[in-house]
């Protein structure tokens, strides 16, 4: 049994589900800016409107630089704690923010 490891399609695939999770990511962005100001802006709404956007920046520059290190060579490396603990937190903030803006 040799020691290298075929990666066949799954670069592919993890590239294409950072796309998928960048897009979704997008469209929960523009729906919390459009659901903040929608009774007019108000200091707290542009306030999470500005977090919601700054939180959606991060997470992209995370996912495109992980896109980019997927399509750099054919064994691309495990993406790094570091970078995962901070896709995450992105992610569970725009949830929060989401839940602030509803409710």
């Amino acid at each position: 049994m040799s020691g290298e490891r075929d990666p066949g399609l799954q670069p592919e695939r993890t590239r294409l589900a950072w796309r998928r999770t960048t897009l979704s990511g997008t469209v929960a962005a523009v729906l919390a800016v459009k659901t903040a100001l929608h009774g007019g802006p108000s200091p707290a709404g542009i306030a999470v409107c500005a977090l919601c956007c700054a939180l959606w920046l991060a997470f992209l520059l995370l996912a495109h630089h992980r896109i980019r290190t997927l399509a750099a060579t054919a064994t691309p490396p495990a993406l790094t704690p570091r970078h995962a603990t901070a896709a995450v937190l992105c992610a569970v903030a725009m949830a929060v923010c989401g839940a602030v803006l509803v409710v």
